[in-house]
């Protein structure tokens, strides 16, 4: 459980430091191309941005947090139930709420320190409640069927970029959490970590192929639509379904007479977490620009 609240702490903060980053990059630009909400044209990728932002020793250790995330969410995973480690790591979004209070002079209103309160809540009734991991290894279908959906998600998800605004955000969000919880699953699906293990086992491609599709996806939401929407559909994505293999495949339980706990604490972090989804945007603002009101409402007119 330690490593899985570790790993939240790393995803937030790297946010945050990213975030620093791109928008310090952003404002020394100069330039104002790409103004305003409606500019046609383009995807809102600025390689330049990107490679000038990959300069800057915040955004690297930001991306150094990322990775020392993802190692611990492997130890979380080969120990916790999945959807205990879920849970942890939709309360990203609210370290990074904690984080970017100060860092981006962003504020949090009351009922946001509630949602906060209530992330914590809901992970404290999982960590008293949750058992130890299922002790089933999966069987070949599962493993050919967590491969197949990997690609199905791709697949879809290039479909998706195609709908309108609104409806594009929320199905590449959604897609992204899939693809996200599909690297949940295809870890607890690998046994064996040799190379003739690793290259026979369909998980291995899975994790794979999951975890680029969720990278893809959701880089497209954030570039092309409401990040906020985007945000929310991936929180919903990457809890819900590998929660559900987890109990009905892998064998996850919970501690003796605590399910209804357990059921709680994790609804209770999934919503709050969904309270908090504007904070998976990062506030991006030019010099002379007023500052905005703060509020769950804010969107970013432009972003990095």
């Amino acid at each position: 459980m330690i490593c899985a609240l570790a790993s939240a702490v790393c995803f937030g903060t790297a946010s945050v430091f990213q975030a620093v980053a791109a928008r310090g990059t952003t404002a020394g630009s100069g330039s104002g191309s790409g103004s305003g909400s409606g500019g046609s044209g383009g995807s809102g990728v600025d390689a330049r941005l990107l490679l000038r932002v990959l300069t800057q020793w915040r955004y690297l250790l930001g991306l150094a947090l990322d990775g020392l995330g993802f190692l611990l969410e492997l130890v979380a995973l080969r120990t916790l139930p999945i959807y205990t480690v879920g849970a942890a790591l939709a309360a990203t979004l609210a370290v990074t709420a904690v984080v970017a209070a100060p860092v981006l002079g962003t504020r949090l209103q009351r009922a946001e320190w509630l949602a906060v309160a209530v992330v914590c809540g809901g992970l404290a009734l999982l960590a008293l409640s949750s058992g130890t991991e299922g002790h089933r290894a999966g069987t070949p279908a599962l493993r050919i069927g967590v491969l197949v959906f990997a690609v199905a998600v791709l697949a879809v998800g290039a479909l998706a970029g195609r709908l309108p605004d609104r409806a594009r955000a929320a199905a590449l969000g959604l897609g992204a959490g899939l693809g996200f919880g599909v690297v949940e699953v295809a870890v607890r699906l690998i046994d064996g970590f040799g190379p003739a293990d690793l290259l026979t086992n369909p998980a291995t491609y899975a994790l794979l192929i999951g975890g680029a599709a969720a990278f893809l996806l959701l880089t497209s939401a954030f570039q092309r639509g409401s990040v906020t929407t985007a945000t929310a559909g991936m929180v919903i994505g990457e809890t819900l379904g590998p929660a559900v293999v987890g109990v009905a495949w892998l064998g996850d339980r919970t501690r003796e007479g605590l399910t209804p706990l357990t059921v709680a604490g994790f609804a209770l972090a999934v919503a709050g977490a969904l309270a908090l989804a504007r904070f998976g945007e990062a506030p991006v603002a030019h010099p002379d620009a007023p500052a905005a009101e703060p509020g769950p409402a804010a969107e970013v007119a432009e972003r990095p």
